[in-house]
């Protein structure tokens, strides 16, 4: 980590500081030159270490603690979504249908409307929308709307004609199309499937794309975030470099690659994009190996408990997706396999078993993102395999209305099962999978140490047993984060050495109750050394 010895210095003082480090896990002062922490500790010893022209910034008593570093999120799809229908809380089909006839009111005839956000869980019925209840409210453009999981999407009539989707249409390996009573098409894309559609909608411009990567950084940057692991486009990845040229890139950010495309592109695009710069780099590749438990597309052992003629679906077939893992890690390649039903997680397990039996020992750090519903017997075997469990906890507080309903009493003893991954000694990653929730960390932290609903309730919690503490969930938060972009020792604690990259709080975390984590506020976050966000500017 180079450091900056023309840069000026700068003193926080009258601070204090949770500085994540367990030697010293208290300070009340730090000094920064450039992007690096020079030293931590009590006021005395920091600012005998002043030179002259150093800044004093007087905290004024303030909670200060390291970034949160978000081990999973889309910048790009959020973007895209930021300008397009936002269909997030929608309480019934009615109010989806009244915002889609906003966006028709101001869109040209033939026109595309799309969005994302909707969840039938929500609604009385919890039944999955269908063309037809699109088409009354846009019949004459083209509808695509997609699940708050990324999962499914409902598309209208005009919309399936036009991508060609007819009573014919094959479903693509490891996904569906849904059909009436008739055996037209309803609408409902389960996984692939939706791509048919996609296939048709006009790609975003680059001055669209860069305006909604903007509005997310901003979001980012206002919760506290200041490093991510993103999986978007490629395109994605060229605007976060133009803003990084530019001197606007607000939040460290390591790029997936997309594991199903060829290994000589996956190759070059390593390449292109470098893998050690700290502000913007590639890493892992990520691969979608089952679907969502909402939609009951997530790949299971047995069937579900309230489906019970469906165990979910998985997107390649075993064999080649452990093929094609031993290939690429050969290359030298992180692998990182979304997996959520117990199924995909065994899948995922075995795939990264045979990887190192046939590729030999090395620190791979390979991970699981999700990881929900894990059969109990599978958990030993992430830490046996050193392959770490990439969480969201946002997703219990909104899962746990219906997760029980989907799998049975049995199974859910091994969703979101924290405390039991802690136990074994497997390592934690944790994020948000923004957007499909909020990227606010502290919905997540309130979810790790309650595991209520955002609004409480169940008294003591759901699955109780599963609960951590807030330092627990921070570290996963923070340096397990870091760990699992093998950014150990860079980011993740305030101490000497470190990256100047940390938050300040309206309140003190560790003296407050959980119900009132969802209520912090970050008045500055720090990327560098430099703020990215003050509240006090807004």
């Amino acid at each position: 980590m180079s450091l900056e010895k023309d840069a000026p210095l700068t003193i926080y003082r009258n601070a204090h500081i949770y500085t994540n480090d367990p030697g010293v896990p208290w300070a009340a002062a730090m000094l920064v030159r450039g992007e690096v922490i020079l030293a931590v500790g009590d006021e005395d010893e920091v600012t005998a270490l002043s030179e002259k022209g150093t800044h004093i910034v007087d905290l004024d008593g303030r909670f200060v603690m390291p970034g949160f570093n978000d081990a999973h999120v889309h910048l790009g799809e959020a973007g895209y979504d930021a300008l397009t229908v936002r269909l997030q809380g929608a309480p019934t089909i009615q109010e989806l249908q009244k915002r889609l006839a906003a966006a028709v009111a101001g869109s040209k005839e033939g026109e595309w409307i799309t969005g994302s956000g909707w969840d039938h869980t929500l609604w009385p019925d919890k039944k999955f929308p269908t063309r037809a209840d699109l088409d009354k409210v846009a019949p004459e453009n083209p509808v695509f709307l997609v699940h708050i999981s990324g999962h499914v999407a409902v598309a209208n009539t005009l919309a399936l004609k036009l991508a060609g989707v007819t009573a014919k249409t094959q479903s693509p390996a490891g996904s569906e199309i849904e059909h009436d009573a008739s055996g037209e098409p309803d609408g409902m894309l389960k996984e692939d499937a939706m791509g048919l559609v996609r296939a048709k909608i006009p790609p975003p411009t680059a001055e669209h794309r860069r305006k909604g990567i903007e509005l997310v950084l901003a979001d980012v940057a206002a919760n506290g975030v200041t490093s991510v692991q993103d999986n978007s486009a490629w395109e994605d990845f060229l605007v976060y470099r133009e803003l990084k040229k530019e001197g606007k890139l607000t939040a460290r950010i390591t790029e997936w690659l997309h594991f199903a495309e060829p290994l000589e592109k996956l190759e070059a695009q390593r390449r292109d994009g470098g893998t050690t710069d700290p502000w913007l780099r590639t890493g892992a590749l990520k691969f979608v190996s089952d679907g969502a438990l909402g939609s009951r597309t997530a790949a299971m052992i047995a069937p579900y408990s309230d489906d019970p003629k469906n165990t979910g679906l998985l997107a390649m077939e075993p064999e080649k997706l452990t093929a094609m893992a031993i290939e690429r890690d050969k290359a030298g390649f992180q692998l990182n396999f979304h997996a959520i039903g117990d199924r995909a997680n065994r899948v995922a397990l075995d795939a990264f078993e045979a990887v190192a039996k046939a590729n030999g020992p090395r620190d791979r750090r390979d991970r699981i993102e999700h990881a929900q519903i894990v059969a109990m017997s599978d958990i030993p075997r992430f830490a046996k395999l050193q392959v770490i469990a990439s969480m969201q906890p946002s997703h219990q507080t909104t899962d746990m209305r219906w997760a029980e309903s989907r799998v049975g009493p049995d199974r859910i003893k091994g969703a979101y099962a924290w405390a039991t991954m802690q136990k074994y000694g497997v390592r934690l990653a944790f994020g948000t999978d923004y957007d499909v929730e909020v990227i606010s960390p502290f919905r997540g932290l309130y979810a790790c140490v309650t595991r209520e609903l955002p609004d409480g309730g169940p008294q003591g919690g759901w699955q109780p047993q599963e609960k951590i503490s807030l330092a627990a969930c921070i570290r996963a938060y923070t340096t397990g984060s870091a760990y699992a972009e093998f950014s150990e020792g860079k980011k993740g604690e305030l101490r000497a050495g470190e990256l100047a990259d940390f938050i300040v709080l309206s309140d003190d975390l560790t003296q407050i109750k959980p119900a009132q984590y969802t209520k912090v506020k970050v008045l500055q976050t720090v990327v560098g050394g430099r703020t990215v966000y003050s509240a006090h500017q807004q």
